[in-house]
């Protein structure tokens, strides 16, 4: 009980630190794609027209030397679509109001919204309406991707449905439009509780001239059509009218200003105590071979409040570390992988943990390192199914916000039972050394050879194990490219790949943001489902 004791060795661990920093350098350069936006002569392009890129707006709109914790940076990695899909979404401190802040990128295509552009799109509303955060787009963009529109038109509906459930739900939603907004991209602002329009630049319109004139015959020019002027003067859509770019951010930051926003739920504790060890230590932690397992409560110990942990169950289900400790002053129960597999013992220890943050009210903190549920006869038999149904059960129905972080393994239902992204954790991160998939690159290869062997000798046939050695060779390769974290970051099934040593304040950001949706009501009828002892 108390401060956590490190044992571990700097020198013996360099290894795992340059493993570490390898992955670290091959981050920078996919970040570094996203920042580039569409590239310089894009990015050229729109500030000879007297505009201000995406990441510029959004660094003008949060308060002076507040953190922004962008989210998703890799969407779209891996596809055919541009690193960071033309959209840049995040978490930023606007007027000492948090915020969700989303803003087109239109170096990039125009700011046009490609299938990754929506998923991006859909989790960071997602993420406001969970935590109770303001939603502040910042709009230029030429609308749907028209190529890719049959994976777009009608999943991209739920975006006009989501601003206005905002809205029904008391969440404001403010719109700054600096450029186009045609077509769909028209109702973000039209369904906004607030509208900010730039003079002579912003263009909002169901239709634009082409389209009216082949629609309707009637000849028609931007402004009359859909200027800020007009939208200012005569429709009424426009509630503020910006003279540029810098004025309808000030515009902005005075909106938050006045929302009179207050966070309902439990202030943070003051006097909180840096760790007592350095973060740069966590790049040895994690061994570059996953099969090698780690002590997590070095993790713990360079992450939480003063290295101060207090475990719970430290004898019992020893492959999980479950504990209680505060995070920049917030109080957070700890779940922790210790050697990977999750036996009986540990399945029943996390349920009894969960059902014990939910009585006190206390967020869940998953540090996940797992290959899976115990297999084989033995663990069969000492019910190993009904155990992980019972920590599976007490995750899907917990009622505190959960937080996850993936910091090596990620396999089979581990993955569930340690609330991963189907479990709806309020922030899930990965560290570059994290893999994730239904089972380990060779055993799944193996799997499928046995089956296979199986196969053949049933119908009487002679295996080929040349074929057989191709078939786990190919499988495998996929298997390890499919399950590495850019792959599952561009797919958006987590938050961002984040350098470990930033673990603790982009934590500390995410529980504060959490701060903002008051702590969850006790619900009407039995808090769980039916737990198989």
């Amino acid at each position: 009980m108390g401060v956590v004791r490190s044992r571990l060795d700097p020198a013996a661990t360099a290894a795992n630190r340059e493993a570490m920093l390898a992955r670290l350098a091959e981050l920078a350069a996919e970040h570094a794609k996203a920042l580039g936006g569409g590239g310089p002569k894009y990015v050229e392009r729109h500030r000879r027209r007297g505009k201000l890129p995406a990441r510029e707006r959004v660094e003008l709109l949060v308060d002076p030397d507040s953190p922004f914790l962008e989210l998703s940076p890799l969407a779209a990695w891996g596809t055919d679509f541009p690193v960071g899909a033309s959209v840049v979404t995040g978490i930023g401190v606007v007027e000492g109001v948090e915020c969700v802040v989303i803003a087109n990128d239109p170096t990039v295509r125009g700011g046009a919204s490609n299938p990754w552009t929506v998923k991006k799109t859909f989790r960071a509303m997602d993420i406001a309406r969970e935590n109770r955060l303001p939603l502040v787009n910042l709009v230029e963009s030429g609308g749907a991707d028209l190529p890719t529109q049959k994976e777009i038109f009608i999943p991209g509906g739920r975006l006009f449905r989501d601003l206005t459930r905002l809205s029904a739900a008391g969440i404001p939603t403010i719109s700054l439009v600096f450029g186009n907004s045609t077509a769909g991209g028209a109702y973000v602002p039209g369904m906004s509780d607030y509208v900010v329009m730039v003079r002579e630049r912003a263009k909002v319109f169901l239709g634009g001239p082409p389209l009216v004139k082949m629609a309707t015959g009637e000849e028609s020019d931007d402004e009359s059509l859909g200027g800020a002027e007009m939208h200012a003067r005569v429709s009424g859509l426009a509630d503020y009218f910006a003279e540029d770019e810098h004025d309808a951010i000030r515009l902005g930051r005075s909106i938050v200003r006045r929302l009179n926003h207050r966070k309902p739920g439990p202030a943070p504790l003051a006097g909180y105590a840096e760790p007592l060890y350095d973060e740069d230590e966590l790049l040895g932690i994690v061994p570059p071979d996953l099969k090698t397992p780690f002590d997590p409560r070095e993790v713990i110990a360079r992450v939480v409040d003063g290295s101060d942990f207090d475990e719970f169950k430290p004898l019992y289900g020893t492959s999980l570390v479950t504990g209680w400790a505060t995070l920049h002053g917030h109080p957070v129960g700890i779940l922790a992988n210790a050697r990977g597999v999750l036996f009986s013992e540990e399945s029943q220890k996390a349920a009894q943990f969960i059902q014990l943050a939910n009585q006190t009210g206390t967020p869940l903190l998953f540090l996940q390192n797992t290959t899976g549920y115990m297999v084989g006869a033995e663990y069969e038999q000492k019910g190993i199914i009904k155990h992980g149904a019972l920590m599976i059960n007490a995750v899907s129905n917990s009622r505190v916000p959960h937080l996850t972080v993936v910091m090596g393994a990620s396999y089979g239902a581990g993955n569930y039972g340690m609330c991963g992204r189907a479990y709806d954790p309020r922030f899930l991160f990965t560290w570059p050394s994290a893999k994730s998939a239904v089972m380990g690159p060779a055993q799944l290869a193996g799997v499928l050879s046995i089956v296979g062997r199986q196969a053949a000798q049933a119908r009487g046939q002679a295996y080929d194990e040349e074929a057989d050695a191709a078939m786990r060779a190919m499988v495998e390769a996929q298997i390890e490219a499919e399950s590495l974290p850019f792959f599952l970051s561009g797919r958006v099934y987590d938050d961002g790949v984040i350098d470990p040593r930033d673990t603790r304040t982009v934590l500390g950001l995410c529980l504060s943001a959490i701060g903002n949706a008051p702590p969850p009501a006790a619900p009407a009828g039995p808090a769980y489902g039916v737990f198989r002892h």
